[in-house]
């Protein structure tokens, strides 16, 4: 016997009894984005290797170990994206987007890194993501925090996160800061964790947001980053701090706070969780002035945020706020007996057409009545549709009450959606 082929580690399948709960959470974003005035755009899952290289930086952990890149026919070096800002600006600068314009911009949809699986964050995963070009303002920045905070009231979870923010200044500014962390933490190399000590020659930012306990008690006496921001910086998030505080959104400045992505600048952000455990970031973004021109276009201000879906779906479980009606109930089951499936089927689309709004099954497949009126129980239907032969050659229909104990009743064809409608308590104009 042939072995059953499995999906790979970290790669999972969405079934029909969780799906319900990701169309809810990506209708609701999508609303959000819409009111905001953000508008869909859709970009291929593999670019060229290069732009993630270049966009996130060669020595991040994404790209030294994280990305799925392989070579295709031509030989040339292609990646599943693992992440969306990099294509977006890509797609965008391609197409004419950016220059002397302005753009409020979403997605959605997979990223790939190759990562140890675990709850909540896995090697296939789905991000919603917002970018905002040409906007240079806290004004902006402050929109999209005012659009996330406004997003978990709706979502239920606005008791379940907290806001950090920091600024991370101008590539000059960090640049400095770098040096005197470096000068600060080279002595007590020994002391740092492994990954640390790797990063205080690569990425030594990376070491502020180490999530070992003995080296953040070493970073207590370490310079500040915000003493190395330059006054332009100083007053960009100054501004936006009083946006926050006059519009009511709760925030944490955090020190520590620098994003693993290098091109990153001035404001960051995240939205983090204590309902999770470790994997307690469900939001997160920031200010990136510099990547459009690092990709080659001119400069251009931009900012964004991506969320991590699985993540705000183990949330909302967590927390016990998933609407109880969203699982999709039929309204209507037909069951027929007899060879007939013509008249069945015409009888089940002619409903549909009229009344769309509901749910409306039909048995397929043969089967025994008893097994197909288990089925319209299971169902949650509220009443079924029987036709037999007999029925059908009288253009008749019998109906069934399957949540109520009244005596079941039988209807001509042409006075069935009328009926239908006083049954099921439906408008007239529906």
């Amino acid at each position: 016997m042939l072995s059953k082929i499995q999906a790979i580690r970290g790669m999972n399948d969405l079934l029909p009894d969780v799906s319900p709960v990701w169309q809810y959470l990506e209708f609701v974003v999508a609303k959000i984005l819409k009111q905001y005035g953000y508008q869909e755009i859709r970009f291929p899952m593999v670019e060229n290797t290069d732009l993630f290289k270049r966009s996130i930086g060669e020595v991040t952990d994404i790209v030294e170990k994280e990305m799925y890149t392989f070579a295709d026919r031509n030989n040339e070096s292609i990646t599943l994206r693992p992440e969306g800002t990099a294509s977006c600006v890509r797609a965008c600068e391609q197409h004419g987007l950016l220059y002397n314009q302005t753009q409020k911009l979403w997605y959605s949809g997979p990223m790939f890194r190759y990562e140890k699986p675990q709850k909540g964050r896995l090697r296939q995963f789905h991000q919603v993501g917002v970018e905002a070009f040409g906007f240079s303002g806290p004004d902006i920045d402050a929109e999209l925090l005012l659009l996330t905070a406004r997003l978990w009231k709706a979502l239920g979870l606005d008791k379940a996160v907290v806001l950090q923010i920091n600024s991370l200044g101008t590539v000059q500014s960090r640049a400095a800061y770098k040096q005197a962390l470096v000068n600060y933490l080279t002595p007590i190399r020994e002391q740092l964790d492994e990954d640390s000590q790797r990063r205080l020659d690569s990425n030594p930012l990376r070491i502020l947001d180490s999530k070992s306990s003995a080296t953040q008690q070493l970073l207590h006496n370490a310079p500040q980053l915000h003493d190395y921001l330059e006054s332009e910086s100083k007053a960009h998030f100054s501004q936006l701090m009083s946006i926050l505080d006059a519009s009511g959104v709760s925030y944490q400045v955090n020190p520590h706070l620098v994003r693993g992505l290098d091109y990153y600048g001035d404001t960051v952000f995240e939205w983090v969780t204590d309902k999770l455990g470790a994997q307690g970031t469900v939001c997160a973004g920031g200010r990136y002035n510099g990547l459009i021109e690092q990709l080659g276009g001119k400069p251009t201000p931009a900012v964004g945020f991506a969320m991590g879906i699985e993540r705000l779906v183990l949330l909302l479980d967590t927390v016990n706020v998933i609407p109880s009606d969203i699982q999709a109930t039929t309204d209507i089951y037909l069951v027929s007996v007899g060879n007939i499936a013509s008249f069945v089927l015409q009888t089940a689309e002619t409903l549909r057409s009229e009344l769309s709004h509901l749910q409306i099954v039909t048995h397929c497949g043969g089967g025994s009545f008893k097994k197909q009126m288990k089925k319209a129980d299971k169902s949650g239907a509220s009443i079924a549709l029987i036709i037999g032969e007999d029925e059908a050659a009288r253009q008749q229909v019998t109906i069934k009450y399957l949540r109520e104990e009244k005596a079941q009743q039988t209807v001509g064809v042409e006075t069935l959606i009328p009926f239908i409608k006083q049954v099921l308590a439906i408008p007239e104009n529906n």
